[in-house]
């Protein structure tokens, strides 16, 4: 079935009342939740695209669900400000509407929290074929439900989103990077765990599984050129006396960018497996990584956050289901989006049924 491609929210409210089930989809650096499903219409909403308002003073912006990340990116950078959530796949045309509806935030959601901390107003088009607002366009915006925040994850299932307002911070003017190394994966998770709870403020944390004998440490610090030696030291003193660190290595300029991009643009993963996003307490982190048919791995916000890849999902869902554990299909053709652990979504279900009574979105168990 061919694609709809609609340029404003006018034209979406009038698709949605004219067709039974719909399928929103954009730059599909996500595969798996571009899949349209049979006797669904695709809706290509890369035509809704562009920055409709943005103050620098404010540190807001307003654009179309449609836009490139990286056209955003770019923008805010010309005024030394940035998304700290650092969404995924910028490199490969990832629009703004599906990081929201993927809720894919990157290894900067560390520090100051992912998309649903930034995302502060939405428009959308219901299930009625309505234009609706939630949210707001300024950062001191508190008034009844918070349906922005709800929107994050719910892979478009609520409505279309046609606008989003986001607030953002100033960037930090110079980066460095430690590169820590250790021999096991507990000691790399130890040392995770000591510095999540020490007041040293780090952009990001991760755990880079590089073979079955070495595992990195990486730890981002942000700020001003002047500040950062003295707090690489103070950090370097730190991991020697109270971690089993092997090796320290300090990533500058283009290495330390480079190394980051790649992260930001999945890279380790192999593009023939499923890749998964696994939350889950850092405690779990050492039963996650021993599972049979993981072949990739890569661990964000301290271990809070699994992305694995595998060419079994079978064998994963029902590892995840033992665990109590959910993991989202990003890559792919799966049979279901969602596998593990199925939490219960009386919530969501009634929201649903507000928004969408007739599924045109399709269904909330996805």
């Amino acid at each position: 079935m061919s694609s709809l491609t609609p340029k404003t929210p006018e034209e979406i409210q009038e698709i949605v009342r004219q067709h039974d089930h719909l399928h929103p989809f954009g730059s599909r650096s996500k595969p798996a939740l571009a899949a349209v499903p049979e006797g669904t219409t695709p809706l290509d909403m890369r035509g809704l695209s562009g920055i409709i308002e943005y103050d620098p003073n404010e540190y807001t912006f307003t654009a179309y669900a449609g836009t490139p990340v990286a056209e955003v990116a770019a923008e805010l950078e010309q005024h030394g400000q940035y998304m700290p959530f650092d969404p995924l796949f910028a490199a490969a045309g990832a629009t703004l509407g599906g990081t929201v509806a993927a809720n894919t935030s990157g290894s900067g959601r560390f520090r100051y929290g992912g998309v649903r901390d930034f995302l502060i107003g939405i428009r959308f088009v219901d299930g009625h074929g309505r234009l609706v607002r939630g949210g707001g366009k300024v950062v001191k915006n508190a008034s009844g439900f918070d349906l922005p925040k709800f929107f994050v994850g719910s892979l478009g299932r609520y409505g279309i989103l046609t606008e989003l307002t986001f607030k953002v911070f100033p960037q930090p003017r110079h980066y460095v990077t430690l590169k820590l190394t250790y021999a096991t994966l507990d000691a790399a998770l130890q040392t995770t765990f000591k510095l999540a709870n020490t007041p040293f403020e780090m952009d990001a944390l991760d755990l880079q599984p590089e073979t079955n004998r070495r595992f990195n440490t990486l730890i981002r610090l942000g700020g001003l050129p002047d500040a950062l030696p003295g707090r690489v030291e103070r950090l370097r003193s730190f991991l020697e006396k109270h971690t089993a660190v092997q090796e320290v290595q300090v990533l500058k300029e283009a290495a330390e960018q480079t190394l980051w991009a790649e992260i930001n643009a999945v890279q380790w993963a192999n593009p023939n497996q499923h890749l998964v996003k696994i939350p889950l307490p850092p405690k779990r982190l050492s039963a996650l990584n021993a599972l049979e048919g993981i072949e990739g791995r890569h661990y964000t916000a301290a271990g809070n956050v699994a992305w694995v890849t595998t060419a079994d999902l079978v064998g994963l869902n029902a590892h995840l289901i033992s665990m109590s554990l959910s993991g989202l299909v990003l890559t792919g053709s799966p049979q279901q989006l969602i596998i593990g652990a199925r939490p219960g979504l009386p919530l969501e279900r009634r929201v649903k049924q507000a928004l969408d009574p007739q599924g045109k979105f399709g269904p909330i168990e996805y």
